[in-house]
C-alpha cells in the first residue's frame, strides 16, 4: 500500500471518529441557529466599520473606540451562545486529535519507531508556550 492510499485510509478513519462527527454536528447546529448567525452578522459589521474608519483619511478615535467596544460586547454575547460553546469544545477536541496525529507523523519522519513513539515522550526542548499541545 502506498503512502497516499494509506493517507486516504487515515482520512476515512478520522471521519469515522466520534470527535469528527461531533465537530461536524456542532457546525451544522451553528449554521441552523438564526440568533447566532444574526450575532455573527453584527460582529462582522462592527469589525468592518472599525476597519473602514481606521483606513479613512482622518480616523475618528471616538468612533473607533465605540466600534471596538461594540465588537467586544457582541463577541462576548456570541461566545455565551450554547451552540457556540458546544462548537468551541468540539473544535478543541478535533484540534487535539489532529495535533496528536501530526506530532506522531513528525516523530516518524524524524526516525522514531512508529509502533512505540508517543508525542508526550518527545522532548522538543522549546517549552510549552510555543507548542500546539501534546495531544
Amino acid at each position: 500500500m502506498d503512502v497516499i492510499k494509506m493517507t486516504r485510509e487515515l482520512g476515512k478513519a478520522i471521519q469515522s471518529d466520534e470527535r469528527y462527527e461531533n465537530f461536524q454536528q456542532t457546525k451544522k447546529n451553528n449554521e441552523a441557529d438564526s440568533g447566532l448567525n444574526a450575532l455573527m452578522g453584527k460582529l462582522n459589521l462592527a469589525q468592518m466599520s472599525y476597519q473602514n474608519e481606521s483606513e479613512s483619511e482622518n480616523p475618528d478615535n471616538a468612533k473607533m473606540d465605540a466600534y471596538d467596544k461594540e465588537f467586544h460586547e457582541i463577541y462576548g454575547e456570541l461566545m455565551q451562545n450554547p451552540n457556540m460553546l458546544r462548537y468551541e469544545a468540539s473544535r478543541i477536541e478535533i484540534d487535539k486529535l489532529m495535533n496528536h496525529i501530526m506530532q506522531l507523523l513528525a516523530l516518524c519522519v524524524n526516525g522514531a519507531d512508529p509502533d512505540t513513539c508517543e508525542p508526550e515522550a518527545a522532548n522538543c526542548g522549546s517549552g510549552c508556550a510555543a507548542c500546539g499541545g501534546c495531544g
